[in-house]
């Protein structure tokens, strides 16, 4: 277990500190003794992986006491994401031990903090640094380690939702290739949370932006709101594979970038249509099947093939956490600019969670669902 996220059963302490000591030379009622309150909040517990519906609950927990280094924090508001339900089933990379509280995302406020916490004041925003935190509650106690602040100016949902998505769309964008004003991104999934966040990022950077969609009922809707918030070309899969590309790229150049979140034949179009020496990175895999690989994309085009995900980047650079906390600012930044805003989003009483668990595998899902607690 983590220490101090959560604690569902745990007996309270007398005095200050983690153990109360009696000198047994003194009178003991002449000692002063210091109740400290206990704190309880409710969560979204399991204790078994299955199907969503199963296993996870809404309970009633205790909190442990605030420690020297802790920070009691209520949740204000947590996102429900794919990473989320593959959690409860058993499914993602990293699990949790049992029982978990569920969510890996969210913003709280600080409410108290221990002695030696320096970092923090009551009033601050706060968002995990790990994955695996428990957001789905109403209030956690944890080391001041686990958090980093994040300015309270910015809009509540954006808060909720930038420490996963617009990172992953951020370091992808950055870290791959050293893109200039002017050159092109191309990926599939565009209108997903991170295919939003690479459209506004890019834009931000002058960076030209071809973003595939696939054909549903609503496609016209879907293409303006994209291009209202940047997006150069927007296209469907079947585009991909035609002359359209051939008009496009008499505008703009061919991609040094392309962004993977479907996979399948959709990731091999993408490939096929990149630079001399381009990079295409995968970070999802909606389709579930397996990337094809051109022998003359990569032979005679140079290709690199690469992976990507935020979690492990987290890990990779857990002692360097100033590392995220730039990168998250520079973000809140381009919200306070209106160069970066919160995906469509549905908000969700804490006590309807089962509404946004069922919301979030739906297919052509174009809302994120948060939970408000």
């Amino acid at each position: 277990m983590r220490k101090g996220i959560y604690c569902l059963s745990r007996p309270f302490l007398l005095g200050s500190g983690h153990r109360a000591r009696v000198n047994q030379t003194l009178n003991p009622a002449k000692l002063p003794i210091t109740v400290r309150s206990v704190h309880s909040c409710r969560a979204l517990v399991y204790r078994k992986h299955g199907a969503k519906s199963d296993v996870i609950r809404m309970e009633k927990i205790t909190l442990r006491n605030v420690g020297d280094t802790d920070v009691r924090m209520k949740m204000l508001a947590a996102p429900v994401n794919p990473a989320d339900i593959n959690m409860l089933q058993g499914t993602y990379p990293i699990l949790p031990p049992f029982p978990a509280i569920g969510g890996n995302e969210g913003v709280g406020e600080v409410v108290e903090i221990g002695t030696n916490v320096t970092a923090f004041r009551p009033g601050d925003w706060v968002i995990p640094v790990d994955a695996g935190f428990g957001t789905w509650r109403t209030e956690a106690v944890c080391d001041e380690c686990d958090l980093i602040k994040i300015p309270k100016d910015i809009p509540l949902l954006c808060a909720a939702t930038i420490g996963v998505n617009p990172c992953t769309a951020y370091r992808m964008l950055h870290d791959f290739e050293h893109l200039q004003p002017g050159e092109t991104v191309i990926q599939n999934g565009a209108n997903s949370a991170v295919g939003q966040a690479v459209i506004q990022i890019s834009a931000a950077m002058g960076v030209k932006t071809i973003n595939v969609i696939r054909d549903r009922s609503n496609r016209r809707e879907l293409v303006e709101s994209l291009r209202s918030i940047g997006a150069d070309y927007v296209i469907s899969e079947e585009s991909l594979k035609s002359s359209d590309m051939d008009q496009i790229f008499q505008r703009v150049p061919r991609p040094k970038l392309g962004l993977n979140c479907v996979g399948g034949c959709s990731a091999g179009d993408l490939l096929t249509h990149l630079d001399y020496g381009g990079t295409l990175v995968t970070y999802g895999g909606m389709a579930k099947k397996p990337i094809p690989l051109p022998a003359k994309a990569l032979i005679f085009k140079n290709i690199a093939v690469r992976g990507f995900w935020m979690t492990q980047w987290k890990r990779n650079n857990k002692q360097e956490v100033i590392k995220l906390q730039t990168m998250v600012s520079g973000l809140c930044g381009l919200v306070r600019k209106g160069t970066l805003s919160a995906p469509v989003c549905a908000e969700v009483p804490f006590q309807d969670y089962r509404k946004a668990l069922d919301a979030c595998m739906q297919s052509y899902q174009n809302r994120k669902h948060i939970l408000l607690m």
